[in-house]
């Protein structure tokens, strides 16, 4: 590829495999061999991981939590609501499961991964919903689930930095609750697939252009890239209206991804209408790098991702 990778990056290249979503059903069994084991092998140390399942709403079914408690540690604690990545398509909390874990052991607080529904089964606003259902039920349960919700953060990757976004505005209109931070990384913010890093990186690793139309036909179906589809779906169709009012931001992006761009549109959008709000582009970087965990560039994000969150929760 022409595309000028951090060497630590491009070297561990060579031992992916591709991701292609045009065949669902094999890009689900090739991610669930990956996953396989993910629980038993994680450090766990310091950390009571537990699933619980909450009343879904009316007509949907129950949402599937998966919870870090950092031991030893008193309550009530602050909460980080944490959503996966995989294009609306793919993933549960496995994903994220070793994440969830440095995440909880680092800030001592509550974390917590929603396993939302899938599309295109259950295409839009299913997982939005799911993720609404599942902040909601834990916000009521609070003194149950020993937390403060006066301390929130939301943290998603990918198509979960998309849900993460779209919560942050169902949050605010919906009455609460206060989140104190939106941590977006990789952004899938805009179904339009305009912006010239969308056009542009076509064969890019991990995540492309080919990909992301198929990601978003699968969650909008034939609503996707047209007039009718609302800000929570794609929050970059938000206008400074829209995103007044909104908790701070931190986003991250990727220089070698397609969603790149409509990542620095949002945080230039959310800037104009008020928002405090933080921006990082990492150079030499595509969609997932952050897998490669030895690499320099990788670390250094993980730290100021974990810095961000701990300033914003009090931690």
């Amino acid at each position: 590829m022409p595309h000028a990778f951090d060497p630590e990056l491009a070297a561990a290249l060579a031992m992916w495999s591709p991701v292609d979503i045009s065949d669902l059903a094999a890009a689900r069994a090739a991610q669930a061999a990956e996953l396989a084991g993910t629980a038993e092998r994680a450090d766990s140390a310091g950390v009571k991981v537990e699933d619980v399942r909450v009343p879904g709403a009316p007509g949907a079914p129950d949402v599937l939590l998966r919870t870090y408690r950092p031991q030893g540690r008193p309550g009530p604690l602050p909460l980080l609501y944490t959503l996966h990545g995989g294009g609306f398509v793919l993933g549960n909390p496995d994903v994220d499961h070793e994440d969830n874990l440095h995440l909880c052991r680092e800030l001592q607080a509550l974390v917590v991964s929603a396993d939302y529904r899938l599309a295109p089964e259950h295409p839009y606003p299913a997982a939005l919903e799911d993720c609404w259902t599942g902040l909601r039920r834990l916000v009521e349960q609070a003194a149950g689930f020993d937390l403060d919700a006066d301390r929130i953060a939301l943290r998603g990757d990918s198509a979960g930095g998309g849900l993460a976004a779209g919560l942050a505005m169902l949050a605010r209109d919906r009455g609460g609750p206060r989140i104190r931070l939106q941590q977006l990384h990789s952004p899938a913010l805009d179904d339009r697939l305009t912006t010239p890093s969308a056009v542009e990186y076509t064969d890019t690793p991990v995540w492309n252009r080919p990909n992301a139309l198929l990601s978003w036909a699968a969650y909008l179906g034939p609503a996707a890239g047209g007039d009718t589809v609302d800000r929570y779906a794609a929050p970059a169709r938000a206008d400074a209206a829209d995103l007044a009012g909104l908790p701070p931001a931190h986003i991250t992006v990727m220089q070698f991804d397609p969603l790149r761009d409509e990542g620095i549109d949002y945080a230039r959008a959310l800037l104009a209408a008020g928002v405090p709000t933080e921006l990082h582009l990492l150079p030499g970087t595509f969609h997932g790098a952050g897998m490669v965990t030895h690499s320099a560039v990788a670390r250094r994000a993980r730290a100021e991702a974990v810095a961000v969150l701990r300033r914003a929760l009090g931690r």
